[in-house]
């Protein structure tokens, strides 16, 4: 074991995301910055206390993000005694109040907080004179994958829906959003915390059960996980099939546009030959190429029936584009 991490501190979950890491380098490469938003609750706390019992074996500079929703009574203290944990592992720690308005709803608040990662992230780089961007990883384990797949199922989400939470994207295309623990599950997390005595200030608002995830989590998954033991393992393994299927469904929709193309026009007679649900993955392919807002799935295959059935026609699209068509050719234009 390397100089600053201790061999008493060192479990099998350190050694199992220490080995997973080396394995897919471009990660969380040696010498990376990086920013930990850091809630207080169990799978964050595991989290920074992974990462920092292992970062002088991959030399890693990190700082702590948290942001407070003042959803609660003790949101303050809260964020207060988190402060002093990373403290006293000289840490730096990053804090942000929200106003009432940016956090009154779920979407609004994961908004909030993307938005204050990523400033932070770039005031950071600013003030050091960084020259590679920094990486900012979260918590979000294998259980938070099942839920996001129950909620996108619920919604009527398509294939690439269904594919979980990625292990890997990124933020406004300027910050790499890393989460390394999505190896977890909460029940992890939760003995991780246990195990190494890690303090943690669970949010109250996480039972309250008119949230939908909260739903899901406490009502949902252990009910089903008591009815079939494994189950939540079961779900991470089906979803990553289904992302391995979107991503190959991907690769061969691009080759078939390719395939349909004239210049910069689709072959409308080709197009027509293949299947329904073939025609709009094409069409949102070549929509997506001009038009930065998603079309739905229900739009694209009425514009597929509409080019079917009609030898002509226009549709509006977002952002001043136009879809067009006549008996041989299909445009998306300005």
């Amino acid at each position: 074991m390397m100089t600053g991490v201790s061999k008493n501190n060192w479990t099998n979950w350190h050694n199992k995301l220490h080995k997973d890491l080396l394995s897919n380098k471009e990660l969380l490469p040696q010498n990376t910055n990086i920013l930990i938003a850091v809630s207080g609750g169990q799978d964050s706390m595991a989290l920074l206390s992974l990462m920092y019992d292992m970062k002088y074996l991959h030399n890693w500079e990190i700082d702590v993000w948290h942001g407070n929703h003042n959803w609660h009574q003790k949101s303050a203290t809260f964020a207060e005694e988190l402060k002093t944990f990373c403290a006293k592992k000289n840490i730096n720690f990053h804090l942000d109040i929200a106003k009432s308005i940016e956090v009154s709803s779920e979407e609004k608040a994961r908004d909030w907080r993307y938005i204050q990662l990523r400033l932070t992230a770039e005031k950071i780089r600013k003030q050091r004179n960084l020259k590679s961007n920094l990486s900012i990883i979260t918590g979000h384990t294998s259980t938070d994958n099942a839920e996001t797949f129950f909620l996108n199922l619920a919604r009527g989400s398509k294939y690439n829906g269904l594919g979980g939470i990625k292990r890997k994207s990124f933020l406004e295309k300027k910050f790499s959003l890393i989460r390394p623990i999505l190896i977890f599950s909460r029940e992890d997390t939760k003995a991780i915390c246990q195990s190494l005595s890690i303090p943690i200030w669970e949010d109250p608002t996480n039972l309250d059960l008119k949230i939908k995830r909260n739903f899901i989590r406490n009502e949902i998954i252990p009910k089903l996980e008591d009815l079939y033991p494994g189950f939540t393992s079961r779900v991470s393994v089906f979803i990553e099939t289904m992302k391995n299927y979107h991503n190959e469904q991907l690769d061969l929709s691009k080759l078939a546009l390719l395939a349909c193309k004239e210049k910069n026009c689709i072959n409308r007679i080709l197009f027509n030959t293949l299947s329904k649900e073939a025609r709009a993955t094409i069409l949102n392919l070549e929509i997506k190429e001009k038009c930065i807002k998603q079309i739905s799935t229900k739009n694209l295959i009425s514009f597929c029936d509409d080019i079917f059935l009609k030898n002509h026609g226009t549709i509006d699209l977002p952002n001043g584009f136009r879809l067009t068509w006549n008996n041989d050719l299909i445009l998306v234009k300005d």
